[in-house]
């Protein structure tokens, strides 16, 4: 089942790695790995949401995302997203940008380095959003519940998670832009932080507009579904779990790729947090998407969405991990080891909570329950 199942991820990993050592060295192949292993725990809880709603869509649909889908998802948020963020935040036409990223390493990385700012605040801006909106919601399933409950609680207070952010964007272009680093040195970068973490604000709210439109009409198949079993039940005819296909399940997949795509910006913006090197940028988040499909194939195939509780937490304290990181680089330069590391030491840390928690419920389950009832 394994080697079914992530056989191409594997291949697509030697190649991969191979081409790195070829085009960089063994620098370029550590800089890949941590690439490949940021993507996958950035995106795990992407591939469970994305399980859950492609294991109720029909064979066609199901192929048409992990066919067409990965292409849109490896090459064109993984390898095009890159070169756009960087022809925007320079000037630069797409074509310049992409001769630049290859014929001219060195202007490019100084575009980049000049450019970092406006990444830094539009992606922190961007991350920090999916991460408030994930502690301010009351789940009933708590992993840091010392944290998680009064988070909830405040949490009720409508547009916190938008307040919040902004406030942290203020402050952020007050102490961190005026003494943002260029490749000329030091510079004043206020308007351009602000602007640019506004830019990021918004994005985020579209995209979630656009997640909440497929999500409302995602409801409303599973609402006809139900009508349509209990109708079934009550006439007598054999219920079945109907997979859906047509107009539901092309709105399911837009859904998909909504979601996909919001989550690939957590990979791409930290990217640049790693290495400006987009040949690299492109192996490393390529090879992750890679896996991250093949995990959400896993998952629908096994049926375990649900093993592991704690991974989605500890996915969105990765993503509010680097949405700081991405703030205090404004100013202040952070060692790329700990920028890669941060989120899979939070992954790691949760699905051993995860695995705990199980222990905790099977011993739970085969205490003796004492018998009920007064004796003869």
């Amino acid at each position: 089942m394994v080697l079914k199942t992530f056989g191409w991820s594997f291949a697509v990993t030697a190649l991969g790695l191979v081409a790195a050592v070829f085009y960089g060295g063994w620098a370029a192949l550590g800089l890949v790995a941590i690439l490949c292993i940021m993507e996958i725990s950035l995106s795990f809880d992407n591939a469970v949401v994305n399980a859950g709603i492609l294991k109720k869509m029909n064979a066609f649909w199901q192929k048409i995302f992990l066919t067409i889908g990965i292409l849109i998802a490896v090459f064109g948020m993984r390898l095009v997203f890159p070169v756009v963020i960087v022809a925007f935040s320079a000037s630069l036409g797409p074509i310049e940008a992409v001769e630049l990223a290859f014929n001219d390493k060195d202007k490019y990385e100084e575009l980049v380095t000049d450019a970092h700012a406006s990444i830094a605040a539009f992606g922190g801006m961007f991350l920090l959003m999916i991460f408030l909106d994930f502690v301010f919601e009351d789940r009933e399933i708590k992993w840091l519940g010392w944290l998680e409950r009064p988070l909830a609680k405040l949490g009720k207070v409508d547009m916190l998670s938008v307040c919040v952010a902004l406030v942290v964007l203020l402050l952020s272009a007050i102490y961190l832009a005026p003494e943002a680093h260029t490749h000329s040195g030091a510079q004043d970068k206020t308007e351009t932080v602000l602007l640019a973490g506004i830019g990021g604000l918004i994005t985020y709210l579209i995209v979630g507009g656009l997640s909440g439109y497929f999500e409302n009409k995602l409801e409303e198949s599973e609402e006809r579904e139900h009508e349509a079993e209990e109708a079934a039940r009550k006439s007598g005819k054999q219920v079945t779990v109907l997979q859906v296909g047509g107009k539901a399940a092309f709105f399911m997949f837009l859904y998909l790729e909504v979601l996909d795509a919001s989550f690939s910006f957590d990979g791409v913006i930290g990217a640049f947090a790693i290495t400006n090197d987009i040949v690299l940028m492109a192996i490393g988040l390529g090879v992750g998407a890679m896996y991250v499909r093949s995990l959400t194939v896993y998952l629908v195939r096994e049926g375990t969405l649900d093993d592991y509780v704690y991974l989605e937490h500890g996915a969105h304290y990765a993503i509010g991990a680097l949405a700081a990181l991405l703030l205090i680089t404004i100013r202040f330069e952070i060692n790329e080891f700990i920028t890669g590391s941060v989120g899979v030491l939070l992954i790691a840390w949760s699905f051993w909570s995860s695995i705990q928690r199980n222990r905790a419920v099977a011993l739970e389950a085969e205490k003796p329950r004492p018998h009920s009832g007064a004796g003869v």
